[in-house]
């Protein structure tokens, strides 16, 4: 059997390979922090699940990348709580920039909210349960987007805050953004944001920042699930 893949460790290498070129380039750590500003950094397009999520992710790879949240989350139900979600996001870029947290700039791009994708994606899968294949066709709708407006803007990578939950499958994931940056012509950078503590420390800065904690991932189905499990416990 292979060696599961650690992709926290293939990202600190990415990292450091960047680093130490940007060093070379510019003769000293000093200078090269100086020309950060002028381009000396890569670009990377984060697609975002929630603002909770992206709220370590940010902080963390703000240190090294220029980048642009992107919100494109078509499986989220109802609407109403779409658009709470999107100003949730929206709020803790403006605010974490306000504090000085984030070491680069980060912009925000909404994606359009057009939940037929999600069905159309899902079709057939309406049934497995939460964490199957019917997530799996969810990772790969979000991500393809996220491909196809990296490669079309030419980010130097893309990447997803998806990881960094307990119940994603990491190893999914990651599989899935290869697949779709050799199809796309563009980085996928590994990851697995909840090692090292990401999402403790995502629970930290939520609670720093007051923003909403939602307690379904998004979709209608992860709804219906977990208010089912909710009555079976009072039961």
């Amino acid at each position: 059997m292979a060696n599961k893949r650690n992709y926290q460790r293939e990202l600190d290498q990415i990292i450091k390979k960047m680093s130490d070129a940007v060093k070379a380039d510019f003769g000293s750590e000093r200078k090269a922090e100086e020309a950060s500003g002028s381009g000396g950094v890569p670009s990377l397009l984060l697609h975002s699940c929630c603002a909770p999520c992206s709220s370590y992710v940010l902080e963390y790879l703000s240190q090294y990348f220029r980048i642009t949240v992107f919100y494109y989350n078509p499986n989220i139900y109802p609407e109403e709580e779409y658009a709470k979600r999107v100003r949730e996001q929206h709020r803790l870029i403006e605010e974490m920039g306000e504090k000085g947290i984030l070491t680069h700039p980060v912009r925000l791009i909404k994606g359009r909210f057009d939940s037929r994708e999600f069905y159309q994606a899902v079709r057939g899968l309406e049934q497995i349960p939460e964490g199957g294949e019917r997530c799996f066709a969810c990772f790969r709708l979000r991500l393809s987007q996220s491909a196809k407006l990296a490669a079309a803007n030419g980010f130097d990578y893309f990447t997803t805050t998806l990881s960094i939950s307990p119940l994603k499958n990491a190893e999914k994931l990651n599989e899935t953004g290869e697949t779709l940056a050799r199809e796309y012509g563009v980085k996928w950078l590994p990851s697995d944001f909840k090692k090292r503590n990401g999402y403790k420390r995502s629970v930290e800065l939520s609670a720093e920042y007051g923003l909403y904690r939602q307690d379904y991932c998004g979709c209608v189905f992860s709804k219906q699930e977990r208010e089912m499990a909710e009555a079976k416990r009072k039961q």
